[in-house]
């Protein structure tokens, strides 16, 4: 990647990231419904991920994705921009919540009729599109408006539902001879390869932003275009010594912004 295509694609992401916090200042201002909507569009990916890391596990990647969905509402609507934390670092773990809660109360233990299955998917769908549109938590007789059902039916699938128990995923298990014990979680599925990259992404973005020009450019030059000191200072003309100095303080910040973020 060259430096011109490193510098576009970084304005690019600092364009979007500015946006994204200008819109959750106007959302807590005005709690506006269009804005809302921006803001689940724009951060969809990190449901996408989370319920990527969550699938095969017994329940469809769709049900778990629409949970995760609905765990990304729940963050916008408790997110404070004013925290000064970034939004993703704030979202994952309500998400990864509201899907390991799913999985701790949605197992059919107990069979039940397809036609109560069939509907419990619906009425839990449904929560999420109404919770959206209403912008508050749906009653029994929005659902059952919505679904062009009666009150019991709804009542009846509910009821159903609490059946719904899988195994814990924190249950453990023997190692053998290992003192530490495993837990299912660990013995099921895999970690999604890009699944870090969501905080990476907003830490780089973060730290880049307190490094000045020459900062940024020794940076990329020796640690994305992998360019020795010696080449960096002949490009700069400066001294290799200068190139090495300012390569300490920026990785002294990286060190400095690192310990902040794990303090938040």
């Amino acid at each position: 990647m060259s430096k011109g295509n490193f510098y576009d694609m970084e304005e690019k992401k600092n364009n979007e990231k500015n946006e994204i916090k200008a819109l959750f200042r106007r959302y807590k201002e005005d709690k506006s419904k269009e804005i809302r909507d921006k803001l689940i569009e724009k951060h969809l990916y990190i449901a996408e991920i989370l319920s990527k890391k969550y699938s095969n596990r017994g329940i469809d990647y769709d049900d778990i994705y629409q949970v995760a969905c609905i765990g990304l509402i729940y963050a916008i609507d408790r997110y404070d921009i004013d925290k000064g934390y970034e939004f993703s670092s704030f979202a994952t773990p309500t998400i990864i919540g509201e899907i390991k809660k799913y999985f701790r109360d949605k197992g059919w233990t107990i069979r039940v009729p397809r036609r109560i299955q069939e509907l419990s998917k619906k009425v839990n769908n449904s929560k999420m599109h109404l919770s959206q549109t209403l912008q508050r938590s749906p009653t029994v007789e929005d659902i059952a408006e919505y679904l062009d059902c009666t009150e019991e039916e709804v009542l009846e699938a509910m009821e159903a539902s609490k059946v719904y128990t899988p195994q814990s995923l924190d249950i453990t298990f023997d190692s053998n001879n290992d003192d530490k014990d495993i837990n299912l979680a660990d013995l099921i599925g895999e970690e999604d390869l890009y699944f870090n990259k969501v905080e990476n992404s907003d830490f780089l973005l973060k730290t880049m932003n307190i490094l000045n020009k020459m900062e940024k450019q020794i940076l990329i030059d020796r640690y994305f275009n992998k360019k020795t000191q010696v080449a960096i200072a002949e490009d700069l003309q400066i001294s290799q010594m200068t190139v090495s100095r300012i390569e300490k303080r920026v990785l002294e910040k990286l060190r400095k912004e690192a310990e902040n973020t794990m303090t938040i």
